[in-house]
């Protein structure tokens, strides 16, 4: 049985424990307000993209485009499919890595040429040490997601998907839902399917001055689709690390609640032991006050 000096010495170290996981749900309480706060200020330009996408379409429905699927419908495209996933830099944020990992790992096998694109030292560190190739590690942090970092992320993505090197481009982030769930998903961001553009007639807005596009509208969308694929991006580094921060945050929360149990359970423990020691001392004196008084007895009636 362990000793009180042993558990008070436990209760010492769940402490300092509860106290390094209380400033760590903080930290990430705060990071994760921060970035919520950027994405609201970035997402209605590109919101306003995706519109001016959606108003092309409603002038000319049967434009072709390298960005967008053929008229004709989604087929098979030859070539290389890109996946860029993105995962923290450190863990102890529960299952948020390895449901990435595990959704990315799911996809790739259903192609045979992937090309593996990561942010996150440990996507990096999980794709490298089961010998899988990375063709291109963003090395720069995730845990500080920026519109500059997105943009150098869509441009050696879309290079590479012009030069045809590239057939499809996958992104695998982790979606936050809602302020409590989270999970892992994958989207598709080139080439885009326009029925993603195409308003409904129901919900279409009736276009009383035809609008001009100049040089043209195939050159419109060129220069639109790569802004609005780099907010895409911005938008899925800053889910990913909203969704990172929540997970750290219940990880942390989850752990300070085991720690308040563990000391409950030691200071009862601790009060048990503590009890017994005193409860045998007592017994002791007992004993020993009990001792002399039967050898003072017999000591006076060898006197008599």
């Amino acid at each position: 049985m362990a000793t009180t000096k042993e558990i008070k010495n436990r209760i010492s170290s769940v402490k300092d424990t509860q106290k390094i996981t209380n400033a760590m749900y903080l930290i990430a309480s705060t990071k994760l307000r921060k970035a919520k706060n950027d994405l609201d200020h970035t997402r209605p330009y590109f919101s306003a993209l995706q519109e001016e996408i959606k108003r092309v379409f409603r002038i000319a429905e049967d434009i072709e485009n390298q960005y967008f699927y053929p008229i004709t419908g989604e087929h098979e495209l030859n070539g290389s499919y890109g996946y860029l996933v993105i995962t923290a830099d450190k863990g102890l944020a529960g299952a948020y890595n390895q449901n990435v990992i595990k959704e990315a790992v799911k996809l790739m096998k259903e192609h045979e040429d992937p090309k593996l694109f990561v942010v996150g030292e440990y996507g990096r560190h999980y794709f490298t040490s089961h010998n899988i190739p990375i063709e291109k590690s963003f090395l720069y942090t995730a845990q500080n997601p920026t519109i500059h970092r997105a943009r150098e992320i869509a441009d050696i993505l879309l290079d590479l998907f012009n030069k045809g090197k590239l057939a499809k481009i996958f992104i695998i982030y982790t979606d936050m839902q809602g302020a409590i769930n989270s999970q892992a998903c994958s989207t598709r961001i080139l080439p885009f399917h326009r029925a993603q553009f195409i308003v409904p007639n129901s919900q279409e807005k009736k276009v009383k001055t035809p609008f001009e596009f100049l040089p043209s509208i195939g050159k419109v969308l060129d220069i639109i689709v790569p802004s609005y694929v780099t907010g895409f991006i911005y938008s899925a580094l800053i889910d990913s690390f909203c969704s990172e921060q929540n997970a750290r945050m219940n990880a942390m929360d989850s752990a300070n609640r085991n720690a308040q149990e563990l000391l409950e359970e030691l200071s009862i423990q601790y009060n048990h032991i503590r009890q017994s020691a005193i409860t045998q001392e007592i017994t002791e004196i007992s004993s020993g006050a009990k001792s002399m008084k039967r050898k003072a007895k017999k000591k006076s009636s060898r006197e008599v």
